[in-house]
């Protein structure tokens, strides 16, 4: 039960009641042959809609499912240390970070914190999710430190109809 006179806000005291626990059959299953890269999108349940259960794939999110430096950390990990041997790379159609320009991102962030990052936001403002995909798919294939890479699969869920796309098949 949770302790609603917590310093968490609402939302993370509402999940925390709602949260599942660990199922024992799942605490340390085998481990999966597949990682996800995918957008953080809520809209997104990558998991349902793969048709995975919990434990059958290495589930990497992060905004607009960029390959950043954590997202690369997290691949080559997977593939070498824990035995993943498939990518799918899973993006949306309207996806926010289709509308981030990073420099105006940047500054804005400077103007409101005094501070500029030295991470890159990686929006893709004025261009498709498929054309950002297919520059994800190129940018995996050539890390030499993802062996897999160049094999990865390119999905595209549309957040409006349900519908999957491979890549080979988005219009």
């Amino acid at each position: 039960m949770v302790n609603h006179s917590s310093p968490l806000g609402p939302g993370v005291s509402e999940a925390l009641s709602r949260a599942a626990t660990v199922e024992p059959s799942i605490a340390r299953p085998a481990g999966p042959r597949l990682a996800v890269l995918a957008c953080q999108d809520r809209r997104m349940d990558v998991m349902r809609i793969l048709g995975l259960s919990a434990g059958e794939a290495y589930v990497i999110r992060n905004a607009g499912g960029i390959l950043d430096d954590g997202a690369r950390r997290s691949l080559a990990i997977s593939q070498h240390a824990l035995g993943v041997t498939e990518i799918i790379v899973m993006h949306h159609t309207d996806c926010g970070m289709s509308r981030i320009e990073d420099e105006a991102f940047l500054a804005l962030l400077e103007q409101r914190t005094g501070a500029r990052p030295t991470w890159s936001p990686g929006g893709f403002a004025g261009r498709s999710a498929e054309e950002h995909l297919r520059d994800v798919l190129a940018d995996l294939a050539a890390d030499p430190f993802i062996p897999d890479g160049a094999g990865a699969h390119g999905l595209l869920y549309d957040v409006a109809t349900g519908a999957i796309s491979s890549l080979d098949t988005v219009s």
